[in-house]
């Protein structure tokens, strides 16, 4: 049986500016700064000569995001990547309180989101409870897709 999600890897191209992003703008926590190479690492990943930084950053609950940059080989970012219908896994969701408070201080920092907050319509989706969902999305530094959403009674 699967227990929980332990951690979420986004490979980077400048680890420096993507660690500043996470922590100064989102507020996680760097807890490990590691470099990996080896046998283990090239078997795991499929990939002759692997060799990264890796570093671990963490809230006080939920899994941890792993940024990773290959020292080598190097890799290549996709075409369309940052486009919400992108095949393959698109975007991170954060569950925020005041969204209307995290989207305001961002767009401070210069961090530009796709539009308005918006809420879910009851009459395409419902929660239990009878909540709403208010959802925002927005890119890091790198491009990857996050969103910020809140659930309110």
């Amino acid at each position: 049986m699967i227990e929980q999600i332990d951690h979420i890897n986004i490979v980077v191209n400048d680890l420096e500016k993507m660690i500043l992003f996470y922590e100064k703008q989102l507020g996680f926590k760097l807890s490990k700064r590691v470099e990996i190479s080896g046998a283990w690492i090239e078997q795991l990943v499929g990939l002759k000569e692997a060799r990264a930084e890796v570093v671990y950053l963490e809230l006080p609950s939920g899994p941890r995001i792993e940024l990773i940059r290959y020292l080598s080989p190097s890799g290549q970012r996709p075409q369309a990547l940052n486009i919400p219908n992108t095949m393959g896994i698109r975007h991170m969701a954060f569950r925020v309180s005041n969204i209307k408070t995290w989207v305001a201080r961002l767009k401070k920092e210069g961090i530009s989101f796709f539009g308005d907050i918006q809420t879910v319509p009851d009459i395409q989706v419902t929660y239990a409870g009878g909540v709403k969902k208010s959802l925002v999305y927005f890119h890091d530094p790198e491009g990857n897709i996050l969103e910020f959403c809140e659930y309110s009674a």
